[in-house]
């Protein structure tokens, strides 16, 4: 890594860009180190622990190895001052909700602010983050003008081009993945493209305005949510009738035309958060939304749920569940990664716990400190060898995937009692044995 940075205008195309990426987490580090191949980047985050490990070439979310960080001409800092250096500035900070589920913007405009007290006339801005239509023109787009004193689409131009970053796929990665971009004005956007395109093979989709592509990428993450909410209503009314959900998807998924969503724990940073920012906007446009509430109702309701089904089969084994030890696998939000930003494993833990149940939760991603911190969840190095009055594999890690009906079996105490939420076992291996 190098830190030669050279300051430059990207109002004339011949001339070279500099760039800048704020929030350097799960989308912002990837697009920085992979940008820094071509051009000179600062790379900046608030996170001084996070930046002092970018600073040594280790990812702190374990997303990417040390060669990710070969040959950039990258400079990690902490300090908004820095940004002044880059003419091309990328914003994607993460965006989440609030207790009450109403979008939190605080993180994107504290990123705007500090990008906006380094603007420089003839500047670009391009946020990534996912937002809810309308959110950069309207909320972000004035916190760079009053930081920067500079008036939008005279002195400085900008645009939206949404991440579409899946933690823990290494084979849909960044520069392979489709790229929507869009801009302020067309010359605007024929610079965003150029730059983009420089970086990603897939190729680009040009929005035709910044709310289009801000509408694209939130209706993304709603539909699989709708869609998921679905599998999960089907999965509650063939549980109570005795059918096995997965063998039904197997059925229907021999006509072509059927999609097999599989029910599950929907968590994690997008899919559980992005339909709230629709919803929010639909709302202040006096459009409440049915379809999309219905199916965030029916997916924060699967904890709870998996919950009663684990205290029903310890009652169904003798067993009080007020005196009960259960071994939770996995709690990050999905397989193979360290996220444990809104998992619902969480929720399943503490609905658990409310039931008077000792629980024990291991996971070999995540983060006992982050874990504790965020949660009041202390996580166990390893399982206590026969301690156990069920097992809930939360998590389709690939290790608990490779695990053998011996391996589970020598956890419990007496006779086990599997529920593989994911469905990633062979049931015909287990005596006792649900899935969702």
């Amino acid at each position: 890594m190098t830190n030669n940075i050279k300051k430059m205008n990207p109002s004339n195309s011949n001339t070279p860009i500099v760039i800048s990426v704020t929030g350097l987490g799960y989308v912002g580090l990837p697009l920085a180190l992979e940008f820094a191949k071509k051009y000179p980047v600062i790379g900046f985050d608030i996170n001084a622990e996070r930046v002092a490990l970018m600073q040594q070439g280790i990812d702190p979310s374990k997303e990417l190895d040390a060669s990710a960080f070969e040959g950039c001409t990258i400079q990690f800092t902490t300090n908004a001052a820095d940004l002044r250096q880059a003419n091309f500035h990328i914003i994607g900070v993460p965006t989440d909700i609030d207790a009450n589920k109403v979008p939190n913007l605080n993180p994107l405009l504290g990123a705007s602010q500090s990008v906006g007290s380094a603007l420089k006339k003839g500047d670009i801005v391009v946020y990534e983050s996912t937002v809810y239509p309308g959110c950069t023109e309207e909320d972000c787009v004035p916190v760079l003008e009053a930081a920067s004193g500079l008036q939008a689409g005279v002195d400085f131009q900008f645009g939206y081009s949404p991440e579409r970053i899946v933690p823990g796929d290494k084979v849909r990665t960044l520069t392979n993945i489709l790229k929507i971009v869009s801009g302020s004005t067309p010359e605007t956007l024929d610079t965003i493209a150029r730059v983009y395109g420089s970086i990603i093979t897939a190729g680009l989709h040009r929005a035709s305005s910044i709310q289009v592509a801000e509408a694209a990428k939130v209706i993304e993450n709603t539909q699989r949510d709708i869609n998921i909410s679905l599998m999960n209503e089907l999965a509650i009314i063939f549980d109570k009738m005795g059918i096995d959900t997965q063998e039904v998807i197997a059925a229907a998924g021999t006509k072509w035309n059927f999609h097999p969503y599989q029910p599950g724990l929907v968590g994690g940073h997008c899919i559980s958060v992005d339909p709230f920012y629709l919803m929010h906007k639909a709302k202040q446009i006096g459009i409440e939304p049915q379809v999309i509430a219905a199916g965030r109702r029916v997916n924060d309701y699967i904890p709870s749920f998996i919950a009663k089904r684990i205290v029903q089969g310890l009652i169904e084994q003798d067993k009080n569940p007020g005196k009960s030890r259960v071994l939770v696998m996995g709690v990050t939000f999905k397989e193979d990664v360290a996220d444990i930003r809104n998992s619902k494993v969480v929720d399943l833990v503490k609905e658990l716990e409310d039931y008077s149940i000792a629980v024990d939760v291991v996971d070999p991603y995540g983060s006992p400190s982050e874990l504790l911190t965020h949660y009041g969840i202390r996580l166990q190095e390893q399982p206590v060898p026969g301690a156990y009055d069920s097992v809930v594999l939360a998590v389709g890690h690939q290790v608990y995937r490779a695990m053998r009906p011996a391996d589970f079996e020598q956890l419990a105490h007496n006779q086990l009692y599997l529920f593989d939420i994911k469905g990633v076992l062979e049931a015909s291996e287990f005596d006792n044995y649900w899935r969702l």
